[in-house]
């Protein structure tokens, strides 16, 4: 029989994990190296099955009692057991255990292995601090080459290359070691044919860099392009994507990841170094084997892997932790808590140590302000809140819809060609403005900076007419012409940044999304904040302002509303809260302010769900056709287990498996004709009463390793699923034993089970499937599919969008 759709060499068949819809016509080779050993490897490589086999020499004996390689494994794009991933852990914590009492050799192997897990966040933390900080400071370089090079050495990038310089400090940036392409080429900086050189120059090196990291992305690792966070919240409430984590993924998202921010981009580097650093947690999870075994125990690495990423992206150690916990896990149980700490420690003090921005801090634009906030600046801080709700609805419907326009039209097809003109006309419009023209980093450190008495920049060239002042505390001044200019030229790139951020934001390439959001409600942040710093200076004597803003006082601190605005806009798409509360109370470092972040966070969430429920993560799972069963949305209809269970009225009956009447060629029949993930198996086909459950994957492996290693199995010989097989005559062929590859205990419910009874079971126990009974008989099964695919239904949305796109 020639099975079609398995892979030649491995086991990978086309079944999905739910209705097996085939996808054997994917464009990508989804090569199980990265993630997990090929089983033709493990089971000396014998080839695909075809349902034929040879007949071994061997013995006959009983070969499922010792564990068969391959057995309780998943396929590419499958979903998990939880249950049985996190029993067969048990076993064997059990197991150890009780052997640590035999030997003290024993006993050092229990030690070892409880101490494992530490271990590998140990490394974790380490690998993902290193990468962080080789990024930020190949990012920095090569952002800076944009614009020119450092004679001293061309590896320094603007900053460093000026720190020797005997410069006054209102020309720090003029150094003469810093040649602009401009001197480089021509011998000065002045004049037209500089500027348009230098403006050629600056989207010449935009386009090299953003074609190179799209080119490398779809020519080595397509799983390398965008934020990440989507696919890994799918991976982590159990399905499988094989190589989205791998070795390749890595090495390619990390370079790439330079590429496409240097490129000037309006994108992130935030959303990409969470998947970078689940990739490293999920490779280095090979080294243990209790990881490398239990897809269950390495989603609990990989939810601590995420807190990492988090902790290096914002040096936010608790702040990541919280991030995983509220928005990527699934399943977070007590001991990821406490390992997600630690991992994201190792991780802030592993960057730390490299300390890429020369500032002995975490990231460029930390910043300490040194007033409080009144009472009645909670008016602001809310108007900003709903401003990030009102621009979060927006930015994810227009985003979505381009997206979608991307999939369903031949504009998918030439991805180097849209990333291409997106970054000429993203370079020819940021290389005018002053503040699209620097990174995106560099302009919310700008934006957040309190104005002090030696800042030169135009956002703080107000007019001093003061006689004294206390240390850094300047009093509220009139906005000179600098500030006035600044204004208009953040005016300008607001709104570049609002349109352009919605047709950047899921390319091939890496792009996250963390920061194009802080930026837009930096901007806005700004722009109030010093309109009401001026409305308070020229009329303090207004019944709002006289009570705590007096003339000559230091009332309003613009850098705070800017604050205060990129944790809206950023709580607007993404819907976090309490997390996106903690990375920007530890980017301030004052608790102060915690009050107007909460207030801003909670009302942009509120403005932004009143127009759509979902956040930008949660839309591109639903857009992809991600298997993500939502835990934080309620199901409140009234539909039964009956209504959505398969077959249904005039459908072909169910596909069962007798337990101990079939012969092999009945199920290789069986395996052959259908695309299930598995089947049930009951007494008698007559009597439908239910045994238990197994595995296609399963039975597959087991009947061609006992073709070629068990004596006398051949197409007539009967399959058992029993302890006692019925008696046969002597001259039939052996029989095939497979109890040990049955669950005997398939969770299942009666066909009267209310629907959302039903969803909460799938939620909380991660099943895959659920089967149904009448009074003890079978009459069908629930897979997590039909369990999406109804929820679509009742929420009038296209139930057969939901597979893996």
């Amino acid at each position: 029989m020639d099975q079609k759709g398995y892979r030649r060499g491995s086991f990978q068949s086309t079944t999905s994990d739910e209705d097996m819809l085939e996808i054997a016509g994917a464009s990508m080779d989804f090569s199980m190296a990265d993630d997990d050993p090929p089983l033709d490897r493990e089971m000396g490589g014998f080839s695909s099955y075809n349902g034929g086999g040879m007949n071994g020499t061997s013995t006959m004996m009983d070969f499922l009692e010792e564990p068969l390689p391959g057995v309780g494994t998943y396929e590419d794009f499958n979903t998990i057991d939880w249950v049985r991933e996190k029993s067969r852990d048990r076993d064997r914590h059990r197991e150890i255990t009780n052997r640590s009492k035999e030997s003290t050799w024993a006993l050092l192997h229990s030690v070892s292995d409880a101490f494992s897990g530490w271990l590998l966040m140990l490394l974790i933390g380490l690998l993902a601090g290193s990468l962080a900080g080789l990024i930020d400071i190949s990012a920095h370089w090569m952002t800076d080459l944009k614009e020119g090079v450092c004679l001293a050495g061309f590896w320094f990038n603007h900053e460093h290359c000026c720190w020797k310089s005997n410069t006054t400090f209102t020309d720090r940036d003029k150094c003469p070691e810093w040649k602009s392409w401009s001197q480089l080429i021509l011998g000065h900086g002045e004049g037209a044919f500089a500027y348009i050189l230098n403006y050629f120059m600056y989207v010449i090196w935009a386009l090299m860099f953003s074609l190179l990291a799209v080119l490398l992305v779809k020519g080595f690792a397509p799983y390398a392009c965008g934020s990440g966070i989507p696919e890994i919240k799918t991976i982590l409430s159990g399905f499988i994507i094989r190589g989205y984590l791998g070795k390749w993924t890595l090495v390619i998202k990390t370079i790439t990841l330079v590429l496409a921010v240097s490129s000037g981009l309006s994108l992130g580097k935030e959303g990409p170094l969470v998947h970078v650093a689940c990739c490293c947690g999920n490779i280095l999870c090979h080294l243990f084997t209790k990881y490398r075994k239990n897809e269950a125990k390495r989603r609990e690495v990989l939810s601590a892997a995420a807190a990492a990423g988090v902790s290096v992206a914002f040096g936010a150690p608790i702040g990541g932790v919280l991030f995983s916990l509220e928005e990527v896990s699934y399943y977070f149980p007590l001991k990821t808590l406490w390992r997600s700490f630690f991992a994201a420690l190792v991780a802030a003090f592993t960057l730390r140590s490299i300390n890429p921005f020369g500032n002995s801090r975490l990231v460029l634009f930390y910043v300490e302000f040194h007033m409080p906030w009144h009472l009645l600046e909670l008016v602001p801080f809310i108007l900003l809140g709903i401003f990030g709700g009102l621009w979060g609805a927006f930015f994810i419907r227009s985003n979505i819809a381009w997206c979608r326009r991307r999939k369903t039209t031949r504009l998918g097809k030439y991805p180097v060609l849209e990333v291409f003109v997106v970054t000429a006309i993203t370079a020819i419009l940021a290389f005018p403005n002053e503040y699209t023209r620097m990174s995106t980093s560099e302009l919310i450190s700008e934006l957040f900076n309190d104005c002090g008495i030696l800042d030169s920049s135009q956002l703080c060239e107000y007019v001093n007419d003061f006689n004294s002042t206390k240390g850094d505390d300047l009093p509220d001044r009139a906005a000179g012409p600098g500030v006035y200019t600044a204004m208009w030229q953040l005016a300008l790139a607001l709104i570049m940044k609002v349109f352009i951020t919605i047709f950047t934001f899921g390319m091939k390439v890496p792009s996250g999304l963390f920061i194009p959001s802080m930026a837009v409600g930096a901007i806005a942040g700004r722009l109030l904040g010093v309109a009401v710093e001026q409305l308070a200076f020229y009329h303090h004597d207004w019944a709002i302002f006289s009570g705590w803003c007096s003339q000559g006082a230091d009332c309003i601190t613009p850098g705070l509303y800017a604050m205060v605005g990129a944790a809206a806009c950023l709580g607007g798409v993404t819907r976090m809260t309490v997390s996106l509360v903690v990375i920007m109370f530890e980017l301030t470092g004052g608790l102060e302010y915690i009050v107007p972040l909460m207030a801003a966070a909670m009302t942009s969430k509120w403005v932004a769900d009143a127009i759509g429920r979902e956040g930008i993560y949660d839309a591109h799972i639903r857009l992809n056709g991600y298997p993500f069963l939502e835990a934080k949305e309620e199901f409140s209809h009234k539909t039964r287990a009956m209504d959505v269970m398969r077959p249904r009225k005039n459908d072909p009956p169910l596909t069962v498996i007798t337990q101990d009447s079939m012969t092999v060629e009945d199920v290789e029949t069986i395996v052959t004709k259908t695309t299930y993930s598995g089947y049930p198996v009951v007494v008698s086909r007559a009597s439908q009463r239910l045994v238990g459950f197994v595995l296609r994957r399963d039975l597959i492996i087991s009947i061609e390793n006992a073709r070629k290693k068990q004596d006398g199995i051949v197409s007539t010989s009967v399959i058992c699923f029993t302890d006692y097989c019925p008696p046969l005559p002597p001259s039939s062929p052996s029989v095939l034993k497979l109890r040990s590859i049955l669950d005997l205990s398939p969770f299942t419910v009666t066909d009267e089970t209310p629907m959302e009874i039903v969803v909460d079971i799938f939620r909380k126990l991660g099943l895959r499937q659920c089967l149904v009974t009448h009074n003890g008989k079978l009459l069908g099964i629930i897979t997590k599919k039909d369990v999406l695919k109804h929820i679509a239904q009742m929420a009038n949305q296209d139930p057969n969008s939901i597979l893996f796109n």
